[in-house]
Parts: structure tokens; sequence; C-alpha cells
């Protein structure tokens, strides 16, 4: 299920489900822990002795974000309680407090009895062991703890401050369903304290007038200490609820607004999908550097894990969009991060916790007998090719003392010393963490990487050393083109495996990453092998349905949904993986009309993106619903970086027409358009 309106603060992350039920509660780390170990916490209102939850079917639901912010506009109508409310969530931009305002509105024209109930199933650290909810009389809140980890819950209505009604107890223990069941006559029965495996349950008494309206707000503070959730609940009562939101609000729309004019001239529909995605990448990233990849924990359901983890790969790309975007300060703490967790070899493992820790890993140190690294190396190569991006649109170039040799220096020793005889990489995991091989995407990217390196030896007058990670790039660019490239085929294998001779068998299914091969540049985006590579993941991995897009690789099994050798289905349609076809058009283009090939794709892309603006993994071809995580953050950072890539080339293009005029090239008739 999607997990949609993420709102969070770098510290604090709150998602819901389509129900507009919080599913996901992460604090002190975006992505770890998850107090609800993804449970979800019910939301419900009474009405003059009628009940209904909100995942009740009748209720009439549209989850949307206030624009360009990360405050949420939720409308929810009920018409056989003949109730409509409308509902703002948001966490605070500096403090660990989420907030819920509720207009709740008479639809009957005459005076209401309405009673809004919030449900909390808190397993605290992740385990229900040991837990403890009590009320709390100081503030007239409730208070759930366990060891170093507090989280207090508070409101107040039109009558004043505190909670109206509250339930404690037991959940998941023998018949034990949990305090929401309490809730549904109207009255919760005001236990005081509950141990162990807890929930609890706090209402709201509302009196509505006729054709009127009655207020609430509501919060969940979190703390190290009750002394800290106390002392944010009087900072609460003293700011005002309203205030600070208002001021949330207010931050984000700075945050979302990058202050490039050319914006305005992209399509209205994609330039919301713009903003929407800078907003949902910031609230995927921990303040501690870590760039998590997708916070949804519903995944868990099929392997037991989650997408709740900085894969440097994922890391670094999105780290480059938002340089592209000016973000600086938020991709300059995930190279720090970075730095802090590679090698002392240079090179990165599989992935990381969001607190720096040594994440699962299902790649194994040993193959056939034989000893492995366990790493996918264009991780180790994109962070150092995004580094080389980051000082050049940051221009900070201080921070480069302080990364330089984590980062730069012995990850690209490391990579010349990783190679095999003819200069290409030695065999490590693909980027879709499926084969073990030499691939295109690693090759295209260490070539990137090395080319990163010599650059940043030749400004820092360490001359011998670029000339050997130049060489090194460009012995790699070679081997690429001899023993990647099938003339016959007109297309570059996504994969060679070394045989025991020394020579290569290559796998040339169509694979979207090829894209690499330009990217990071490898080779030039016009270059004619690279051309008949980009068409034939265009023929081969478009989608023929009513959904289109492009599949990852021809038969990908990942989720799949139709199933056989079904032809015009070659696996769901990803957003990354159209986008990348995109950004080639976008990279090629020699005129303002050629470019405009690669809008479609955009839009593509809006159209796919939930009400909220959300964006998952990969879609189901039958009918575009989201499947796996969602949001996907590389999703959200691929339009950012497409839609820069856009812009950039228009701003270039017009003017080399503004320079010269006469020297427009028209564009290819060999591009494919849009079905």
């Amino acid at each position: 299920m999607p997990r949609d309106l993420p709102v969070g603060n770098g510290s604090m992350l709150v998602a819901f489900d389509e129900h507009y039920r919080v599913r996901d509660l992460y604090w002190p780390h975006v992505g770890m822990p998850n107090h609800t170990g993804g449970h979800p916490q019910r939301f419900g209102v009474w009405a003059d002795g009628e009940f209904a939850w909100i995942d009740d079917p009748e209720w009439i639901r549209d989850l949307r974000y206030k624009p360009e912010t990360l405050v949420t506009e939720v409308r929810l109508e009920h018409p056989r309680l003949g109730l409509e409310l409308i509902c703002h969530d948001a966490v605070d931009h500096v403090h660990p407090v989420y907030f819920r305002t509720v207009e709740v509105f008479d639809r009957r024209g005459r005076d209401r009895d309405v009673r809004v109930f919030f449900h909390h199933d808190i397993s605290v650290n992740e385990s229900a062991i040991g837990d403890t909810v009590n009320y709390d009389p100081r503030t007239k809140g409730l208070v759930h703890y366990k060891d170093d980890t507090y989280f207090l819950i508070n409101g107040r209505n039109d009558a004043g401050w505190g909670i109206d009604q509250w339930a404690t107890g037991q959940k998941r223990i023998g018949d034990a369903e949990g305090t929401w069941r309490d809730a549904e006559d109207g009255l919760l029965g005001r236990n005081p304290i509950a141990q162990g495996s807890v929930d609890s349950t706090v209402g709201f008494n509302l009196t509505v007038p006729p054709n009127g309206k009655a207020n609430l707000v509501y919060w969940l503070a979190a703390g190290r200490t009750y002394s800290e959730v106390a002392g944010l609940d009087d900072r609460i009562r003293t700011s005002s609820p309203q205030r600070m939101i208002d001021r949330t609000e207010a931050y984000w729309k700075m945050f979302g607004d990058i202050r490039r004019p050319d914006l305005e001239e992209i399509d209205e529909d994609i330039r919301d999908l713009f903003v929407r995605s800078l907003l949902v990448v910031r609230t995927q990233i921990d303040d501690g550097g870590g760039i998590i990849a997708a916070n949804d924990y519903d995944i868990t359901h099929m392997g037991g894990d989650t997408y709740s983890y900085v894969w440097p790969r994922d890391g670094a790309l999105v780290a480059n969009a938002l340089d592209q975007v000016g973000r600086h300060a938020v991709s300059h703490e995930f190279f720090r991060f970075a730095a802090g967790v590679v090698e002392a070899d240079g090179y990165f493992l599989h992935k990381y916790n969001p607190n720096g820790t040594l994440a699962s890993s299902w790649h194994p140190w040993i193959i056939n007998g034989q000893k492995s690294l366990p790493i996918q190396q264009d991780e180790t190569a994109l962070v150092t090719w995004a580094l080389r991006q980051h000082i050049e649109l940051s221009g900070d170039i201080e921070f480069l003392k302080e990364v330089h040799e984590p980062l730069v220096e012995r990850p690209a020793k490391w990579m010349l010393e990783y190679r095999d005889h003819n200069g290409l990489p030695k065999p490590s995991w693909d980027l879709w963490e499926e084969r073990h091989g030499v691939h295109l995407f690693t090759v295209a990217a260490t070539i990137g990487a090395l080319d990163a390196a010599a650059g940043f030896a030749r400004e820092l007058g360490e001359f011998d050393r670029a000339a050997e990670f130049a060489e090194g790039a460009d012995r790699m660019r070679g081997s690429l083109l001899r023993h990647m490239w099938c003339p016959e085929r007109q297309r570059f294998a996504r994969c060679a495996f070394l045989l025991e001779d020394g020579s290569y068998r290559l796998d040339l299914t169509a694979d979207a990453s090829g894209y690499a091969l330009f990217a990071f540049g490898a080779l030039p985006a016009d270059d004619t092998r690279v051309e008949q590579h980009m068409m034939t993941i265009r023929r081969e991995l478009w989608v023929h349905t009513d959904i289109g897009g492009i599949a990852r690789y021809s038969d990908d099994p990942y989720h799949r949904v139709v199933h056989g050798q079904d032809q015009k289905v070659p696996g769901n349609p990803w957003a990354i993986c159209t986008l990348w076809y995109a950004k080639w058009l976008i990279a090629r283009a020699r005129t303002l009309e050629a470019l405009e090939e690669a809008v479609p794709y955009l839009r593509w892309c809006r159209d796919r993106a939930l009400p909220s603006g959300i964006l998952a993994e990969q879609f189901d071809p039958r009918d575009g619903r989201p499947l796996s995580v969602s949001p996907l953050t590389w999703s959200h950072a691929t339009v950012l970086s497409t839609c820069m890539n856009l812009l950039d080339k228009r701003r270039e293009l017009r003017a080399n027409a503004n320079a010269r005029p006469d020297a427009a090239i028209s564009s290819s008739d060999a591009a494919i358009q849009t079905d």
C-alpha cells in the first residue's frame, strides 16, 4: 500500500496510507526506528450514536498537500454521518512534533454531538516488550515511553487544552485487539496506565452548531526524557499550535522556491510535480546526511526487510539532483555521511543504516568457494562522480579538504587496483542487485569517477595522479568499446561475464540502465553506438498498454503482475527508467524542437503520480496503480534532475541560437516518439 502524504523535518517522519491512517512513525532518524512497526494508527469519528473509522468505505477522501509546502490538506466526507472534515498535518520544521488540525462541519443543519478519536499502536523502538503508557495529569495528555524514548500525545479543542477522553490497555496479547475498540461507543474507559504490549486512544468532544463547524488540534511530541516532551508541550501552548504550523508551512515554501525564472516555462502540471518532488525528497533525508531509499514498511511483507537504508548509489544520484536545484547544504551532509562509512580500502559496502552502521545485505563474501567482495562497484564510483559535481555546482572548495582523501583519493586508487587484465572493473553486483559480473552501468560509472578524480588531481597540482586516473578512465573506455559493444546486434551488453580463458560471455538483454553510457561522461550522447543502444531500449522496453512507460529490462520478474512471454509488457514500468530515456533525448538535442521530445516522458510521470504528487518505484502496467515502495526517493530525484537537464539545455540552445542564428541543426528523424 503506498505511503501517501509523508511529512517530516529530517529527524521525524510520519507517513500515511491511502485511507489516511498513520502507518509509519520514525524518530530520531528518518528511517529508524519505526515506532509503529507499520501497524495502522486509527482515526475515527462518533456522531450522535454512530461511528466510523477512517478506513470505512463510506468515507469520501481527497488526500493532497497544500500547494508548494509540506502541510497536508485532506478533505473527508461521510454522508451517513452528515459530516465533512478538513484536516491539515505537519511536522514542525524544527522540533520533533507532529500536528493535525481538524475542522468538523455539520451537513445536516442541526446541533451535533461529535467525538473525534486518535488511536496509537506504538511499539517504542520497534518492540512492544516493556512499553508503558500513562495519563499525565500535568499536561492532561498521554505518555508512551521506554528507556530513553518518550512520546507525549495531547491536543486542544474549542473548550480548552488537554484530551477529553483516553484509554490505555494491551494489544495483541491473548484476545486483546487494542483500545481502539473502546472508542466505538463514543466513550473511553480512562484506565490511567498500562504496561507491556500496549496501545492507547484519545478522544476530543466537540459541539458542532447547525451548518457550522468545531475545531481541534492534536499533536505528538518526541523526546529523550519526560522533561523534554513536557517542555515541547509547554512550547506548543506558549507559541500556539497554529503559529507553529504556519511557520512550518512558510519554511517549506521557502525550501521549494529554487528562484529559477525559466521554471515557469515548464507546463504547470510538470512544474507542480517538480516542486512536490523537491519537498518529498527532503522528507526522506536524515539530518545526519543519510539519504534513505524509501520508507514504506509494507515492503517487509515481501522479504522481511525494508528500503529504509542508505544505498551509496541512490544517495549519490539524489545528492546530485539536489545540487542541480541549488540545495547544496543537504547534499553536503550526504558526502560527510559517506566519508564516515567508506571502507579503509576506499570502497563502499552494500548499504548502511541512517545512523551510519552497516545494514543488512544479501551479497555473499564467498562465491563458488572463492573470496569475493560483497559490493556494487557503481556505488563507490558514483559517490566520487557526484562529489565532483557537488564541488563544481556549489563552489565549496573548503569542503573538499575534508572529504578528498576518503571520497576521491582512496576510492580512485582502489578502482584502479580493482580491474581485470583488460582494464575493466572486476566482477561485482549490478545496480539491480541481481547479477554478479562486469556491468555496463558499473563500467560507465567508474569511467565517470576516474575522470572526476583526474579533474580534482589536476586542480590540486597532482599531475602524476591526474595522468594515472585519466589513463585508467581512457583504457576502460577503450575496453568498453572493444569488449561490450556488439556490432551485429547494434547494442552494448548489459553485462560481461569473465570466462576462464580471459574472454567474456556477453548478456545482450535490453536494460534501461544503459543510459549510464552518456550520463556520467563515458561516451557522448550523440555517439552513434549510444544512439543505437538507447533506441533499442525504447523499442524493446516500452510497455505497450494504455499505461506505457519503460521497464527495467526484458522479462523483469520483480513485482511482476503480467506473466508469460507477453512481448507487449517486458516488465512493470519504472519512473526512473522512463526518465532516463528523456535524459538522453535532452542530452542529444540540438534544437529546441528536438528538446521538446523529452517532455511527454515527464508528463508520463506526472500522470502516474498519486493526487498528492507521490511517485512509487514502479507501476502496474494494466491500471497504473503504485507497486513496490512509495514514495521512492530516487523517482522524485530523477524528476528533479530531468527537469533541470531540460532547463539547462534549453538555456544552452537559446544561447547558441543567439550567438549563431544560422547554425541551427535539425533534429534526427531516428528519435522514437511516445505512443
